[in-house]
């Protein structure tokens, strides 16, 4: 059986569990938190160790917010993270989304501004490697009954028709929606082929009877609102 390298040896206040009885959760630095939840290191490293390597793998020197857009393979490619290590941190990523999520707009869903928009997919689209194109369905009272995942593509281009966003609109029984992509670029700024798209969906809204408010663009910490451009 492998034996484990563990941290027994070292005084508690080096030691993250005990460390975390005593001071608070609070008190930890982000391998510390981390290395609770792995638990348990391998033959070559303990948890401790292992959560300083999965907080330098993506080479950004983005530490925890690497977290969020690290993939299963690439942290199993780390000797001592194994499929179900990797799931929890995925996991854990996943509920650091969706806490920010409802702390920038609590239930019922409903968006007013430009910058709710962007603040509520600012850590979900920020950090993607590929453009996304979303549609946010709202029902008459301006409350979100479904955000729907339109298409995937390249780092610079998505491929999505007014017949695929109106489909779903009606599908949902929708009376207004918000587009919402992402430029893996960081920078916000709406292309020529983005402003012409906008202009054919508003076009085609009018004619099923479900209007655009509007198109905003996620950057890095930035965004881009359409409607406030007057495009």
């Amino acid at each position: 059986m492998m034996k484990h390298t563990t941290m027994k040896n070292l005084p508690d206040g080096d030691r993250p569990y005990e460390r975390c009885l005593k001071e608070g959760a609070e008190r930890l630095s982000d391998a510390q938190l981390l290395s609770i939840i792995i638990r348990t290191g391998s033959k070559e490293a303990n948890s401790l160790e292992l959560s300083e390597k999965i907080l330098n793998l993506d080479g950004a020197n983005e530490g925890i917010l690497g977290l969020l857009h690290l993939t299963l393979p690439e942290l199993m490619s780390i000797k001592g993270i194994g499929k179900v290590k990797g799931i929890q941190i995925l996991c854990i990523a996943e509920l650091s989304r969706r806490i920010w999520k409802r702390r920038a707009t609590p239930p019922p869903l409903k968006f007013l501004a430009p910058s709710q928009v962007a603040e509520y997919y600012q850590e979900d689209m920020r950090h993607l490697a590929q453009e996304q194109f979303r549609a946010m369905l709202f029902n008459t009272k301006q409350v979100l009954i479904s955000d729907v995942l339109l298409s995937k593509g390249t780092v610079n281009s998505t491929v999505t028709t007014p017949r695929e966003i109106y489909i779903e609109a009606l599908r949902h029984r929708a009376v207004s929606l918000i587009l919402v992509h992402n430029h893996p670029s960081g920078d916000p700024e709406p292309s020529r082929s983005d402003i012409l798209l906008t202009k054919r969906i508003r076009e085609a809204g009018k004619i099923v009877g479900v209007q655009l408010l509007d198109h905003i663009i996620i950057g890095d910490n930035s965004y881009v609102s359409l409607k406030e451009r007057g495009l």
